[in-house]
């Protein structure tokens, strides 16, 4: 398994998930990664995109602010915390790696469900 992605859960409005993508060596210090997600009946989105150098993307509007991603080295791991979760924020998170920003995402890890409830 090259990714193995956790952290998905169930909160209420307002809440924090912080989910953790683990990655092959190889891949986390080579790949560039990314969270992205997908609610029912809606395509995938993406929302955060980080180097192996540190550079991050923009977040889109929907989660800049309150989501933050960030690597651990030490643990070959990739978290996205999710801060002041919204309802429209639930959705099954997945995390990827492709070898460069703009290249097509080669792997994928199985997804991890955040339910957001009022």
């Amino acid at each position: 398994v090259q990714l193995q992605a956790s952290g998905g859960g169930s909160v209420q409005v307002g809440g924090s998930l912080r989910l953790s993508c683990v990655a092959s060596e190889e891949i986390f210090r080579t790949y560039y990664m990314a969270w992205f997600r997908q609610a029912p009946g809606k395509e995938r989105e993406f929302v955060v995109g980080s180097s192996w150098t540190g550079r991050t993307s923009v977040y889109p509007k929907s989660v800049e602010g309150r989501f933050t991603v960030s690597r651990d080295i030490a643990r070959n791991t990739i978290n996205l915390q999710m801060d002041n979760l919204k309802v429209e924020d639930s959705a099954v998170y997945y995390c990827a790696a492709a070898p460069r920003s703009n290249a097509d995402f080669e792997y994928w890890g199985r997804g991890t469900q955040v339910t957001v409830s009022s």
